[in-house]
């Protein structure tokens, strides 16, 4: 294999941005390529295999894009980068960044890293998307961003947000409060996204006129909903007579995004997850569209990432036992 070494100049303007502060991002770089990268001023020498190097200009050559667009070029924006690059994708980073789906007081939302980027894809493709996948993700938050944007766009007259009142060890009976009391912490996290988006003042003004409607999962049963961007989250808490009822509610110019993390169900013992279930029926259906998001397409904490893949690793170890099973195993050592 032969070594090659190449010096690549980067924009004065915007080498401090693509290195990062103390070079922090050409650490990064270096860690995630199989090449050696070295900066004196605003040339970048790199030596490796010639597949490494092209991979090192490329990165570079969008990272440079990046800051040319206005966006911060961060160690995690080096990651999703070389992510990207790495297979292939069907567009630039930098376009992929600069496709925002919505934008309010300077505060742009658009996919980070190629998982998200199929995601928003495949919503705009499909009428039904399941986004699959963990924590931090960004099923939940992007659907969100889809369904504003269409409202805005006017491709539906209303958004509908509904989530299943099923947590780990609580029932709503014992919860304090009067019902809508009782379901407001299920749904909280479907208000902060909308509120991320859209004025705060006038999420209450839409959802008196109906426009927002942000409710629990019981509340879909019987309806059919038209002209609607309808979204399920948490869908590993339905069961599977819950998903049906839901997908057959279903009108004329609506969209479905259901979305869930399969690793994370909260049914109690013996009741079959309607997410886990609902692949196996509908995974062959035209115009019904699976996305499967992994650790790789975590955007929150870097940890959380690696948090997200060490569970991932001891569950396949452990798979058929409970946790509370577990507890007194040594966990450091079989993970090792």
């Amino acid at each position: 294999m032969a070594i090659i070494t190449k010096k690549f100049d980067v924009d004065s303007a915007y080498t401090s941005s693509v290195l990062g502060t103390a070079d922090d991002n050409l650490r990064v770089l270096n860690n995630l390529l199989d090449a050696d990268l070295f900066a004196r001023g605003n040339t970048v020498t790199v030596t490796g295999p010639d597949f490494e190097v092209a991979r090192a200009k490329k990165a570079l050559e969008e990272l440079e894009a990046i800051a040319r667009r206005g966006h911060a070029v961060t160690p995690d924006t080096v990651k999703h980068t070389i992510d990207m690059i790495a297979v292939d994708a069907p567009e630039t980073v930098s376009q992929a960044l600069a496709a925002d789906i919505v934008s309010r007081r300077g505060k742009r939302v658009r996919p980070k890293t190629v998982g998200q980027t199929e995601y928003v894809q495949a919503i705009d493709d499909n009428t039904i998307v399941f986004g699959i996948g963990p924590a931090g993700t960004g099923k939940t938050y992007l659907a969100v961003a889809k369904a504003v944007q269409a409202l805005q766009n006017k491709q539906v007259s209303r958004i509908i947000l509904t989530r299943p009142a099923v947590e780990a060890g609580e029932k709503l009976g014992f919860l304090p409060g009067t019902l809508n009391d009782k379901i407001d912490p299920y749904l909280r996290p479907l208000y902060d996204a909308l509120r991320d988006m859209m004025e705060p003042e006038m999420i209450p003004k839409l959802m008196d006129a109906g426009i927002i409607e942000v409710a629990p999962l019981a509340y879909m049963r019987g309806r059919t909903l038209n002209d609607a961007f309808v979204i399920l989250d948490e869908a590993q808490n339905t069961t599977a007579a819950q998903m049906k009822m839901f997908l057959t509610r279903l009108g004329f110019g609506s969209k479905i995004v259901v979305t869930g993390d399969i690793s994370q169900v909260d049914l109690p013992r013996g009741q079959v997850s309607g997410l886990r279930l609902v692949r196996k029926i509908l995974n062959n259906i035209e115009d019904v569209h699976f996305a499967d998001l992994r650790a790789s397409d975590v955007v929150r904490h870097q940890l959380v990432g690696r948090i997200v893949s060490a569970y991932d690793t001891y569950d396949a170890k452990v798979e058929g036992k409970k946790y509370s099973e577990l507890d007194d195993e040594p966990m450091a050592k079989d993970m090792n």
